[in-house]
């Protein structure tokens, strides 16, 4: 005779409130102590707080989509010269590659360059360019391993060096030896604001994906060039504050750009990573829509 088996403990319940709570804490704006504590006073009890922390932060031992070791593709660790001194990055382009692709260079949120940030530069690499994830943390040392410390360097990241450096990064991919010359760009968060900020001071990006990223000041889009794809989502409600102006001063300076508002999704809906904010259809819909639009640009 068999015995049944019991119960299993219920799934936490993460709230939209939880989701917010959360968000702060990702920008600074919350410390972990108060994030905590509010968390806690959300879930009911510190106990339930532990519990739905994990599911709320991205998890780096989530499987990569595309394998690190995927014969597909040959990625590498590399340094190149930055605005002023090396900068490091990991490079990888297709495994059969024959003619000259279009170079990308994949911005990585406010963790800096991780293992989520390295498989998505070789789904990149999959579709047929050259992707380079650069680390923006390399004045700080490079990127750390505790992910809670990444965040708190980022405040002392210089906003000027960052876009010097990113503009070293298109001055090097446009020279690359395995590139043809047109340089695009995608960012997830904070490299979602940093590639809007690369699209204002550099004139030869040639096109720029930005998911859920800061909008530049309007003063500075007369100054952008690039083709411009921007990525919403629905319940994001601090970063779509700035879309209307961001389109308006678009409109006015005749930029070409598309905007996509993805209902029901948090920010970073795009990070597989994250079981409470990956949204699946929105991120498998925007990733369809930006790999369509770099390869027009930048074949």
């Amino acid at each position: 005779m068999t015995t049944p088996a019991g119960p299993t403990a219920a799934e936490p319940v993460i709230t939209q409130a939880m989701i917010d709570a959360y968000d702060e804490y990702t920008h600074l704006t919350l410390d972990r102590r108060r994030f905590m504590e509010q968390l806690t006073r959300l879930a009911g009890s510190g106990a339930a707080a532990a519990a739905i922390a994990p599911l709320l932060a991205a998890n780096s031992a989530q499987a990569a989509i595309v394998a690190e070791n995927d014969p597909r593709v040959k990625g590498e660790d590399i340094s190149y010269p930055g605005s002023g001194g090396q900068m490091k990055g990991y490079l990888v382009k297709p495994a059969d590659q024959t003619g000259k692709l279009g170079t990308v260079i994949v911005v990585h949120e406010n963790r800096g360059l991780n293992p989520h940030i390295r498989d998505v530069a070789r789904r990149v690499a999959l579709e047929g360019f050259v992707a380079l994830a650069p680390d923006f943390m390399t004045p700080l040392g490079g990127t750390p391993a505790d992910e809670n410390r990444a965040r708190d360097l980022f405040s002392q990241l210089d906003p000027a060096q960052v876009a010097a450096n990113a503009v070293a990064t298109v001055a090097y991919l446009k020279g690359y030896k395995d590139g043809n010359g047109k340089v695009g760009a995608v960012g997830f968060c904070w490299g979602g604001g940093t590639v809007n900020m690369l699209a204002v001071n550099a004139p030869d990006l040639a096109a720029a994906v930005a998911y859920y990223g800061m909008q530049p000041k309007a003063e500075d889009v007369p100054k952008i060039k690039a083709a411009l794809m921007l990525h919403y989502a629905g319940l994001d409600t601090r970063t779509n504050a700035g879309i209307d102006a961001f389109k308006t001063a678009l409109d006015a300076a005749h930029v070409e750009y598309s905007v996509y508002v993805y209902e029901g999704a948090n920010h970073a809906f795009n990070n597989d990573t994250s079981a409470a904010r990956y949204d699946k259809k929105a991120a498998d819909l925007a990733w369809g829509r930006t790999i369509a639009f770099l390869k027009e640009k930048l074949a």
